[in-house]
């Protein structure tokens, strides 16, 4: 039995997943996309995933896409370690957060973080080489044309962006007084934890911690969170945009955290 995940260090929807992964203690094969060649928008990589979206990944043949599908099939999959609650009900509530975070906070974070550094990527380019990157994106073409390739997003996107991510914060310290934490779902950590923990890791890097200023249950959560060993194994040094854009290389095979180049250079990583 084989489980390969095609991802993107950095990507916030990338480390949902292997935030999975590791705590479940799954062994994976774990494939970095290359995005500066731009492998996600390649034949191969559509065949896999016609979204042209990281992460994706391939488990015995098939081929399982989407970062919360990914997360909910593993752990169907693989019901040791259980990050779903057993009761219907409870579970009924972990998916409405799931399907909140996938909504609200986790499209609005990508606004601030290519204001701040991924717009940067196109400076490069002259505007008819960006207006022939954008279409090529089949479900991101919108997204990309909102953003002015020198400048990112405008105010009004900006500020709608930075509103939807006070809003999940305002939610989740309600949610955490009313069910008593320290996790979204109660004493045990779930998949719900997970699914936001990146976002919350991007809003930190991105400077905007002041957002959760004021909200202590957000703030236990968060520290609480980051002492989990699957925390630590999925951000290893280079997968925050903060050390991308500050010339911080990855780590390598020899240091703790799992990276790997290309296909031929695969290893099995043990979580």
């Amino acid at each position: 039995m084989t489980l390969k995940l095609y991802n993107f260090p950095q990507s916030t929807c990338s480390q949902k997943v292997r935030l999975t992964l590791w705590e479940k203690d799954i062994e994976f094969l774990d494939r970095p996309v290359d995005s500066t060649k731009r492998e996600h928008l390649s034949g191969w990589y559509l065949e896999l995933n016609p979204n042209g979206v990281v992460p994706t990944l391939i488990h015995d043949g098939a081929v399982i896409i989407d970062s919360s599908v990914i997360m909910e099939y593993l752990d169907e999959v693989f019901p040791e370690r259980p990050l779903t609650p057993a009761d219907p009900v409870k579970r009924a509530h972990m998916r409405k957060w799931l399907r909140y975070f996938e909504e609200v906070p986790i499209p609005a974070v990508r606004v601030p973080s290519f204001n701040k550094y991924l717009s940067k990527r196109f400076d490069k380019l002259s505007q008819e080489q960006f207006d022939t990157f954008v279409d090529n994106h089949p479900i991101r073409k919108q997204f990309y044309k909102r953003m002015r390739k020198e400048h990112g997003f405008d105010e009004r996107d900006t500020n709608a962006a930075l509103d939807r991510l006070s809003q999940t914060i305002d939610r989740m310290e309600t949610g955490l007084e009313k069910i008593g934490g320290p996790w979204l779902m109660g004493e045990s950590l779930t998949l719900a934890d997970y699914c936001i923990a990146p976002t919350i890791d991007r809003v930190n890097d991105l400077g905007l911690d002041h957002l959760w200023a004021g909200h202590p249950r957000v703030s236990a959560w968060w520290e609480k969170i980051q002492e989990r060993p699957a925390y630590e194994k999925t951000f290893y040094r280079g997968t925050r945009l903060s050390e991308i854009y500050n010339g911080v290389s990855y780590d390598t095979p020899d240091n703790p955290a799992p990276i790997v180049r290309d296909d031929e250079q695969l290893q099995l990583v043990n979580g």
